[in-house]
């Protein structure tokens, strides 16, 4: 199968498995979700695949190491494109979306409501798993078909941004992870190889996680509140400026671009696929009979949480609303340590979604 071919076939087979086993996965438990699906779903599946059509994964899509200062070199252009780019597109985004558009798709969420073990899991997920795992499928696999394909060397590497940010299922921050993609995607064609992509991929998750938790620990505001605009433009300077900076030094030590691979061959098959598919489909079952037999409290309390959706309350609120949902939460991590039964939880949260319900216009 020509690489086209395999990165067409793989696009359609990754994303049947992201909007099924992936998101199922994810709302059964975050944390786990993000793993499983970085793992089974943008990394598994690609690499099933690629030994299926007789390629090597770690030649074809440039995942073999190149040395430390590519790397490094990518990772540092991954936090001055943060300050330079995405946090400026990702202001205009939000002051520009409606505030239910901004309420229903608060990829922030996500760390409300974890144990301090699963907001470790997420964090280290976002930072490590997320960018390997994702740069393996998106700029070696389906990159480097489009590459094959009739389209220019700037159309594979824009095709596959849109297809990456799409893939995030968030409107508001499109344009954010588009600009992402394309800088990753760059980073790929020029360097030959994954890593500087997977390290800017990193920086860029690292440095917004962090600043979202420092601002949700010390933030009196509210997290409702955007920085001024003065503060966006200021920062946007110094990435631009720290931007310029590692452009240049780039040019003078031509080194960190790092060495372009050869290309790759496909060898010939040294085992049936069975041998290569049976590891990974009987991980992904494994993992999940062992999320049910591990944290089946944390399963159920997610069930109910979906099943009566509460909104974010605004810092505005009422005090009373806000101490009622602060209990809220309270009773949740008692009930998921086993210090309460669930069935408490089931009630008040149904009875708090009543009460919203009755609430609205």
């Amino acid at each position: 199968m020509s690489p086209l071919g395999v990165a067409l076939v793989g696009l359609g087979l990754v994303l049947c498995l992201f909007l099924t086993a992936g998101a199922g996965s994810q709302l059964l438990n975050a944390a786990f979700g993000l793993w499983f699906s970085e793992l089974f779903v943008f990394l598994g599946a690609a690499w099933v695949l690629l030994r299926a059509t007789r390629y090597e994964p770690v030649s074809y899509t440039g995942l073999r190491p190149q040395g430390w200062a590519p790397a490094a070199f990518g990772f540092a252009l991954g936090v001055a494109n943060f300050f330079a780019l995405v946090a400026p597109i990702q202001f205009a985004a939000q002051s520009l979306a409606p505030e239910w558009l901004r309420q229903m798709f608060d990829g922030s969420r996500i760390f409300e409501g974890q144990s301090p073990v699963e907001l470790a899991v997420l964090l280290v997920g976002v930072s490590v798993a997320a960018p390997v795992c994702e740069e393996f499928f998106f700029r070696g696999l389906l990159q480097k078909g489009l590459l094959a394909s009739s389209l220019s060397r700037a159309g594979a590497v824009g095709v596959t941004a849109v297809v990456f940010s799409a893939f995030h299922l968030d409107p508001v921050g499109f344009m954010a992870r588009v600009e992402l993609g394309v800088l990753f995607g760059l980073l790929r064609l020029y360097t030959g190889s994954l890593w500087p992509g997977i390290l800017a991929h990193s920086a860029n998750n690292v440095v917004s996680s962090v600043l979202f938790l420092l601002a949700r620990e010390f933030d009196e505001g509210g997290m409702d509140e955007r920085p001024p605009v003065q503060g966006v433009l200021l920062i946007m300077l110094l990435g631009w400026g720290a931007l310029a900076g590692l452009i240049t030094l780039a040019r003078k030590h031509p080194a960190l671009w790092g060495a372009r691979q050869e290309p790759f061959q496909a060898p010939s098959p040294d085992r049936p696929l069975v041998r290569w598919a049976l590891p990974w489909v009987l991980g992904a079952t494994l993992s999940l009979g062992g999320l049910a037999l591990v944290d089946m409290t944390g399963i159920r309390l997610n069930m109910i949480d979906m099943k009566q959706p509460l909104p974010r309350l605004k810092d505005d609120a009422p005090d009373a609303l806000h101490a009622e949902r602060a209990s809220l939460l309270l009773l949740r991590a008692e009930v998921r340590s086993g210090r309460a039964p669930l069935q408490a939880y089931a009630e008040e949260r149904a009875q708090q979604a009543l009460r919203h319900r009755g609430q609205e216009p």
